[in-house]
């Protein structure tokens, strides 16, 4: 088995929004460098220049992964690309990093899957961009379950209360056939953190959602965008835990974004994402007895759009390669966050329980 190299070399396909968060971070990130990029859409693809004015830039991706020495791949193409460009990286034998959700079905997801088996090589990493769960609150809640503070875990409860979908190229994410929907484009990273706090394998989706406020006057082509902007979401898991989801994306008026909540038989313990705080309070302490802990990133950390978390993520992407490592966050992890997503458009669509069986069998 060769040894990792002591410099990693970064190719970028997907210079858009998260693309250039990507470079950002990279760039503040030792012994590595992002030496070329890909975009079709060629302002991404200017703007990506005023970033890393070194790297060499392409239209084509393909050309990019013949003609450059890469070592790691970061896909931040739009969601319904990532199936076409993970066969083409994959079968290079690359490292790569593919922003979440890891594909638009569950289906998709097992073809990925597939083709990793077919192409491994031994020390590859591939990770899914998941990096909610590196957000400071957010560690430190799953740190504090697994530690056993809430005593036997029973309930999980998120809430995500924001602004609309972002701008994007295009407008692609205006429709559910390019994001999978808006429970797998923007709940994939929550489903991610409740199945890392449950500890245990959803069984089945109930849910409830619809498109009530945003978008409901945009027209691409004679096409109305068609993104749910509200749900709830109820997971049940093997080992008797709920979770439930809370999303309103026209909720600008929130003093913290997300919020979850997770109580046990023990104690109940809440991290308030945007104030980075946790409140613990246990059982016998009562309301009086509730601490309150501000969190934070450690010193050095990028802050970016996700508080620092997608520094995290690449550092501890460079460590598994560099240490020969599996990946933290796998391309299972990625497949069940969709699963549920897509269970749960299933279920407001059919109005019923959806057993995640159905899309893994």
């Amino acid at each position: 088995m060769n040894s990792p190299p002591s410099i990693l070399r970064y190719g970028v396909i997907g210079v858009g929004m998260m693309g250039c968060e990507h470079i950002r971070n990279l760039l503040a990130i030792e012994n590595c460098e992002v030496v070329a990029y890909a975009d079709l859409h060629e302002q991404s693809r200017q703007i990506a220049a005023s970033l890393v004015k070194d790297a060499k830039s392409y239209v084509d991706y393909r050309a990019m992964l013949t003609t450059e020495k890469l070592d790691v791949v970061v896909i931040a193409t739009p969601n319904h690309t990532h199936r076409r460009i993970l066969e083409d990286v994959l079968k290079s034998g690359l490292n790569v990093l593919v922003e979440k959700p890891l594909c638009i079905t569950v289906d998709e997801c097992r073809e990925v899957i597939a083709i990793e088996a077919q192409t491994r090589r031994l020390g590859r990493v591939v990770w899914v961009g998941l990096e909610y769960r590196f957000m400071a609150p957010t560690a430190r809640l799953i740190s504090e379950v697994k530690s056993g503070t809430c005593g036997d875990l029973k309930m999980i409860s998120i809430r995500e209360h924001r602004f609309p979908f972002l701008t994007k190229v295009d407008n692609w994410n205006r429709f559910s056939r390019n994001t999978g929907g808006t429970l797998v484009e923007k709940c994939c990273h929550f489903f991610d953190v409740m199945n890392l706090l449950a500890r245990s394998k959803p069984v089945s989706v109930y849910a409830s959602g619809a498109q009530d406020v945003n978008h409901l006057d945009e027209i691409y082509e004679g096409e109305r965008s068609d993104i749910l902007d509200n749900a709830f979401v109820i997971v049940d898991y093997e080992n008797g835990v709920r979770g439930m989801l809370d999303l309103s994306m026209f909720a600008e008026g929130s003093k913290n974004e997300q919020e979850i909540c997770i109580v046990g038989s023990g104690a109940k313990i809440e991290a308030m994402i945007t104030d980075s705080i946790i409140r613990i309070g246990t059982r016998d302490g009562g309301r009086n007895g509730v601490t309150e802990i501000v969190v934070q990133q450690p010193q050095g950390v990028v802050p970016g759009f996700h508080a620092g978390a997608s520094f995290l993520e690449h550092c501890a992407m460079q460590r598994a390669i560099r240490d020969q490592q599996p990946s933290e966050v796998t391309l299972h992890d990625g497949l069940v966050s969709v699963a549920i997503g897509q269970a749960a458009h299933i279920s407001i669509t059919q109005h019923r329980s959806v057993a995640i069986a159905e899309l893994l069998k």
